[in-house]
């Protein structure tokens, strides 16, 4: 009785995810992402030099107008400012605001592991 109830469950979410979209897919493996949170990086280059390192951070945010809801062309987040480049957060290194233009900076977001 358990195993059908369980497959019949397991069937369900997969036809359910099978008929979405893919966006609908990518917002909430997004959503689902944003909840359990992730150890970004994001470098900052100009031309083929390291520039700026912001690190441990959960996500990137697209800006969104606070009164036309309009998207903004630039993205935001929170993370320390790894100054050294060492992937490490130093005592002194503190959680920042930062963004950026869609338009002007070179970037790389990833998600760094420490296991």
């Amino acid at each position: 009785m358990k195993f059908k109830l369980l497959s019949g469950l397991l069937l369900s979410t997969l036809f359910f995810f099978a008929g979405c979209t893919q966006e609908t897919q990518n917002s909430l493996s997004r959503s689902l992402q944003n909840w359990t949170g992730t150890n970004g990086v994001l470098d900052i280059y100009a031309g083929d030099k390291l520039v700026h390192r912001f690190i441990k951070i959960d996500k990137l945010s697209t800006a969104y107008g606070s009164n036309d809801d309009v998207m903004r062309p630039y993205r935001y987040g929170y993370g320390y400012d790894d100054v050294n480049f060492n992937f490490k957060r130093d005592k002194e290194e503190v959680k920042v605001y930062f963004e950026f233009s869609d338009y002007s900076t070179s970037y790389i977001f990833y998600e760094r592991n420490t296991n």
